[in-house]
C-alpha cells in the first residue's frame, strides 16, 4: 500500500485515463462516420487477482476492465466491440523490473500454463 499521490496519479492517467480519453476520440470519430468495428483495450491478469506491491496496479486494471464492460454496453449499438485482453506478465521494461527476483518471479511462473512470462510479440499477436 506504500505509493506517493504522484505515482498513484501516473498510474490513473496511464492505465485508465489515457485509454478513456482516446477511446473518446475514436468512439467519437467511428460513430460520426458510421464506422462499425472494434476497440481492444490491453488489461491485465493483475485486475483479478490481488498482487503483493501491486494494489495500484491491481486496482487501474480493475477499473480499465470495467471500462471495456461499460464502452461496450455504449458502443454496441453503434456496432462497435470493445473487448479486454488480460495478459499475465509481459517482458516490458516495467515486467523486467519488477519481476527481476528469480524468487518472485518463480512464484508467478509456477501459476502460468506455458511456465514462462509473456513477451510483447504473445500478447500483439493476440490481438
Amino acid at each position: 500500500l506504500e505509493v506517493s499521490r504522484a505515482a498513484l496519479q501516473r498510474s490513473l492517467d496511464v492505465n485508465f485515463g489515457a485509454v478513456l480519453h482516446v477511446s473518446q476520440i475514436v468512439a467519437r470519430q467511428m460513430i460520426a462516420q458510421g464506422v462499425p468495428g472494434a476497440i481492444v483495450n490491453v488489461s491485465s491478469q493483475a485486475s483479478q487477482r490481488a498482487l503483493r506491491d501491486h494494489a495500484v496496479y491491481c486496482s487501474t486494471k480493475s477499473a480499465l476492465d470495467m471500462l471495456s464492460k461499460v464502452m461496450a454496453m455504449e458502443l454496441g449499438p453503434h456496432k462497435i466491440r470493445v473487448n479486454t485482453v488480460n495478459p499475465t506478465v509481459v517482458m516490458t521494461d516495467m515486467g523486467r523490473i519488477n519481476w527481476s527476483d528469480p524468487q518472485k518471479a518463480a512464484a508467478m511462473i509456477n501459476r502460468i500454463p506455458l511456465g514462462k512470462f509473456a513477451e510483447v510479440d504473445d500478447v500483439v499477436n493476440s490481438i
